[in-house]
């Protein structure tokens, strides 16, 4: 996977992220939450396709990001390990139980 580009509304509290996949192509997203890991050092964020039906299954994608000085744009990066994607599993499924709550 490459790296991504993102921009975000910073007036809009971070909702939506435009991602350029490798065709060129700019697709919206809506991000489901951001976190931090001490344990990497580093921030994440989870997306989904903006404008999909509550009652349809989505595809989430998981990124760590490094935003920019200005706060307006940032790099999505790829997650590198395997203990990376265990622990984001991890917090999306302690998010999940939480919002069916």
């Amino acid at each position: 996977m490459s790296e991504h580009n993102h921009n975000h509304d910073h007036e809009h509290g971070h909702d939506h992220v435009t991602i350029i996949d490798e065709q060129g192509n700019e697709i919206l997203h809506e991000i489901l939450f951001t976190f931090e890991s001490e344990d990497f050092g580093k921030s994440y964020v989870l997306l989904y396709p903006a404008g999909i039906p509550e009652d349809e299954d989505v595809e989430l994608q998981a990124f760590s990001y490094v935003e920019s000085e200005e706060g307006m744009e940032g790099e999505l990066l790829p997650i590198e390990t395997e203990e990376e994607w265990d622990m984001v599993e991890e917090v999306l499924n302690t998010f999940l139980a939480d919002e069916e709550e």
